[in-house]
């Protein structure tokens, strides 16, 4: 990892953007992935940038690695140009929803408060 302070501040953002759980994460994970006659494996369940942040929550600061520092970076930019976190309202259409789920893919649920 680069600069100490630049890493302290994105741990605190993505721990910030992404207000799931990983345990609220994993099973978006599986639930957005399973069919009508299958369900994928939990281990292999989501999107593999899902799977990427489900693995970072799951870790301690001192054992990231250079792409979890990247994705991390991504999750924070990408959430953060999809979502109003001041003043996130109720979906209300179909959009709204979709939406809704491309942000819990990440482990941002636009209803849960913004830890």
């Amino acid at each position: 990892m680069s600069d100490a302070l630049e890493d302290d501040a994105l741990w605190d953002e993505f721990h910030r953007v992404v207000n799931m759980t990983s345990q609220e994460l994993a099973a978006w994970l599986r639930v957005q992935d399973s069919g009508e006659r299958t369900e994928p494996l939990p281990d292999e369940a989501g999107s593999p940038i899902g799977q990427h942040v489900l693995a970072i929550l799951q870790k301690r600061r001192m054992d990231l690695t250079d792409g979890d520092v990247r994705v991390m970076r991504e999750v924070v930019d990408l959430v953060t140009s999809q979502a109003d976190l001041a003043n996130e309202p109720e979906p209300e259409s179909a959009e709204e929803t979709g939406r809704r789920h491309r942000l819990m893919t990440l482990g941002h649920d636009p209803l849960k408060a913004t830890r």
